[in-house]
């Protein structure tokens, strides 16, 4: 029973000793550093009194409740830049990169960063932002930003030598610092890379253009070799096949073409024959129909032309002496115009006449022509024969239409003339006012209106009227004491025989005309100044 006692205090004191062992066994971890503080110890390379142990890949022993065992991570850590910086030139940047760093693998490193960093490692990130981006604002400071993106290694370089030191201070060393991105607000780096993508981009479109340019002669080589073969091919097929045609129609028409040759032999022989009979019988007719034709219708439209003449003449002297009133002017010119226009149908119903005959001659000259050319060239001088005398015949009849007309209506002929000839009577008739300065009436507007009428409607008799109206006028002085052509008034109206008023100064020349109003003649009570 002894024995068993002594086994089992045997067994908890071992089991005691393991439980106590473990609890003071820490081993570190090969990613991670243990700190041991609570005690004085000594750590290889280190100085005397630093306080605490450090324990890196391996076990050791730890005194509850008198050390004091904490962990301290060798793991790599990323901290991520984002630096606005300002270059050497003045232009704004924003960079940004990476920093992978750790903790260092020896001793001091691990001291160092055990004061700094061991109850705050979430913030050590935060820290190497810091220290990063003070440098790197420093070095982009004294760079240009050709510099910065020709050079990238001068610009990572530069801020790994800077930051060196104080990461050693830190317990720190860096892994790797990358830039990933120069961020450009204003553009200058996007200006920068314009010309030489506008290069590259011209490059591109010449070599491509050239390509296309290339391959598009290539194919029109090709298209043109395909048709060049394939015309030589339809030419030599062609022409093959036009011989054996030929030769075949040759054989055909061997037989019909001697007998129409034969044929055609006949009808030019009989066609000339017709051509000498229809000249010899085109040249009788001229002799003896067409040229005595003529002279009888010249000497008709002459004669015709020297009686209407006589009778216009006639007519002329006999409008002198006759008033025309503007309803016997209409009425005559329109049957002046109604026999003009009767000659007219006359004439056109001749012309239509001959072109019927000459419309008949010619579907007479067709017909023909189907049987025989001989038979063609006779119808068509028959033809033009038929339609010579219709033309005549139809030139006679209208001028003697004509003179008809004028013989049986003389006054519309003058009244014709009259109408055609009145604005250059009327204007004949007015000349002589044009040279009248002033004109003074003694009847007011009626009198300058019956004087206008007067003038107009006697305007038929000719110029000489004309100028019998203006003498009347001019003759206003004398026993009625009316202005004289020159201005001057008798002094006594009613004997005419006063002295001449006096000369009132240089003025327009003014002349009264005398017109008998229904009041009867105004007589000159004293002679009137000029201009009155």
């Amino acid at each position: 029973m002894f024995i068993g006692i002594l086994a089992g205090a045997v067994v908890v004191a071992v089991a005691v000793v393991v439980g106590l062992f473990k609890l003071m066994w820490r081993v570190a971890e090969p990613n991670e550093a243990l700190v041991i503080s609570g005690s004085k110890h000594r750590t290889e390379g280190l100085g005397e009194g630093m306080g605490f142990r450090i324990v890196t890949g391996r076990g050791t022993l730890v005194l509850p409740g008198v050390q004091v065992v904490r962990k301290l991570s060798l793991d790599l850590n990323e901290a991520e830049l984002h630096v606005d910086c300002v270059t050497n030139q003045g232009i704004p940047l924003k960079v940004h990169g990476v920093v992978i760093f750790k903790v260092g693998d020896d001793f001091v490193s691990i001291a160092n960063a055990a004061r700094r960093f061991l109850d705050q490692q979430k913030h050590m990130a935060e820290r190497v932002h810091n220290v990063f981006a003070g440098h790197l604002r420093s070095i982009v400071g004294g760079l240009t930003v050709e510099d910065m993106i020709r050079d990238r290694e001068r610009l990572t370089g530069e801020t790994r030598a800077a930051s060196g030191t104080e990461m050693e201070k830190l317990g720190l060393i860096i892994d790797s610092l990358q830039i990933h991105e120069i961020q450009d607000p204003t553009g200058y780096i996007k200006n920068l890379s314009a010309p030489h993508a506008a290069a590259v981009q011209r490059d591109a479109r010449i070599a491509q253009a050239a390509a296309d340019r290339a391959a598009t002669e290539a194919e029109q080589q090709a298209a043109a070799r395909m048709a060049e073969a394939t015309r030589d091919s339809e030419i030599l097929q062609a022409g093959y096949q036009a011989e054996r045609d030929s030769a075949a129609a040759k054989a055909r028409q061997a037989g019909p073409l001697a007998e129409a040759a034969a044929r055609q032999e006949v009808v030019v022989q009989e066609t000339r024959v017709a051509e000498l009979a229809a000249q010899r019988r085109e040249q009788q007719l001229q002799a003896d129909v067409r040229k005595p034709a003529d002279a009888a219708a010249y000497e008709k439209r002459t004669l015709a032309e020297a009686e209407r003449d006589a009778r216009i003449s006639a007519a002329q002297a006999q409008a002198r002496e006759t008033e025309l009133a503007a309803a016997a002017e209409a009425t005559r010119v329109k049957t002046a115009a109604a026999a003009d226009a009767e000659a007219t149908r006359a004439t056109g119903e001749a012309t239509a006449a001959a072109s019927r005959a000459r419309g008949v001659a010619d579907a007479e000259a067709a017909k023909a022509l189907g049987i025989a050319e001989a038979e063609a060239a006779r119808a068509r001088g028959l033809a033009d024969a038929e339609a010579a005398r219709a033309l005549g015949l139809a030139e006679a009849e209208a001028i003697k239409a004509r003179a008809a007309a004028l013989a049986e209506n003389q006054d519309a002929v003058v009244a014709q003339q009259l109408a055609e000839n009145w604005p250059e009577i009327v204007r004949a008739g007015a000349q002589a006012f044009g040279s009248v300065d002033h004109m003074v009436l003694l009847n007011g507007a009626d009198g300058m209106s019956e004087l206008f009428a007067k003038a107009l409607t006697m305007g038929g008799t000719g110029l000489g009227l004309a100028r019998q109206l203006l003498a009347a006028m001019n003759d206003g002085g004398g026993s009625d004491g009316r202005r004289t052509a020159d201005g001057r008034g008798a002094a006594d109206g009613r004997s005419g025989g006063g002295d001449d008023a006096p000369d009132r100064g240089p003025g327009p020349r003014t002349r009264r005309v005398p017109v008998d109003g229904p009041a009867g003649p105004v007589p000159g009570e004293g002679g009137a100044g000029p201009g009155r």
